[in-house]
């Protein structure tokens, strides 16, 4: 087996001048880095990585916290899609990913102990509560982490994230646009960024278009299907003409709602969700869906995360990806908009 003895003789150089040409030491003669990298490209030698992030204090190992019971998490296509951006760019930047698994509870009385082993050597933090005190353990163990989703209370914490707010405007807006006036939403929980900053920017749409934000247009779910029926039963008897519905796996019980009470989407009441999930363009009907580049957030995630690593003295790195608005039948033509036609045109009076 070729070792960095073995380069050295060949090269006529000691083992620290092939150590140093290895980690790329500005340093060293141009000649003598050529003939060492000519060496090096004949005998097929390729450097030790865990031995050279050792040597640098660094272990190539990427910790991925997520914050949620393990049974929720494997419902939640959000997830997986985030873990699959992670491990992608992982595998590309030669580094590994550690998934942090456990009940919030446990994972709240563990995690500075994890952090405290050395074994990662920064962390990714997926869906994190406001004011989570998952947040002090990382900021007191002084390694990086980014969080997927921004984090309001520090203006320090490094994120990866949409504009939810301007988002779920921007999707109340379309329904407003197909001619609906009685807009309704299911929210996401609370205590998460994104279920609040969607459910201020549903009611930054609704005022825009000077409708009225009513309590009981407002039904407060978790993102899940189960909670996303459960909120749909609540807001039936409100007798809506469209609803926004923070996330799309919410939208699939809430589509089950609706077929079980007898009414017809669109015709009946327009639909629109958020995240546009691989499965939304494959409901009965099709759901219109704010697209938000979920697989790309993991990536991004672990992408800048090393480069802040790298250059850990850089300001704090909060990023802003693009989203897009999925336009198919669930939100198509209605009775309300055939109704306001006719009204202009003057064929029948309501």
């Amino acid at each position: 087996m070729t070792t960095l003895e073995k380069i050295a003789i060949l090269a006529n150089v000691s083992r620290s001048t092939v150590s140093r040409v290895i980690n790329n030491d500005p340093y060293v003669k141009e000649e003598t880095r050529a003939r060492i990298k000519k060496v090096i490209e004949r005998s097929g030698y390729r450097p030790n990585l865990a031995a050279r992030r050792l040597a640098g204090g660094q272990v190539g190992v990427i910790g991925l916290l997520v914050p949620m019971p393990v049974s929720a998490l494997f419902l939640d296509p959000f997830f997986s899609l985030i873990i699959q951006g992670v491990c992608s760019a992982a595998n590309a930047l030669d580094h590994s990913v550690m998934l942090w698994l456990a009940e919030p509870e446990y994972e709240r009385r563990t995690i500075r102990q994890f952090l405290q082993t050395h074994i990662i050597d920064g962390a990714i933090i997926a869906s994190m509560l406001i004011d989570d005190p998952l947040l002090d353990a990382l900021v007191e163990s002084d390694r990086p982490f980014i969080s997927v989703g921004r984090y309001p209370g520090n203006n320090k914490v490094s994120y990866v994230d949409v504009d939810n707010r301007a988002a779920a405007c921007e999707v109340v807006s379309h329904l407003f646009s197909k001619g609906y006036r009685r807009i309704g939403i299911i929210t996401g929980p609370l205590n998460m960024i994104a279920g609040f900053d969607r459910l201020e920017g549903y009611k930054s749409g609704m005022r825009v278009h000077s409708l009225d934000v009513q309590d009981n247009l407002i039904a407060y779910s978790d993102f899940t299907e189960l909670g996303g029926y459960n909120a749909m039963l609540k807001l039936l008897p409100v007798h809506l003409e469209a609803v926004f519905i923070a996330s799309d796996t919410m939208a699939l019980g809430a589509l089950r709602a609706i077929k079980e009470a007898g009414l017809c989407v669109p015709d009946d009441m327009g639909v629109a969700s958020f995240d546009d999930m691989p499965f939304a363009a494959h409901t009965d009907p099709p759901l219109t869906s704010m697209r938000q580049p979920i697989q790309l957030s993991g990536e991004v995630a672990l992408q800048t995360l090393i480069d802040m690593i790298r250059n850990p003295d850089r300001e704090p790195r909060q990023i802003i990806l693009p989203t897009e608005l999925m336009d198919r039948r669930s939100s198509g033509s209605s009775r309300f908009q055939l109704k306001r036609k006719e009204v202009r045109s003057g064929t029948i009076q309501i």
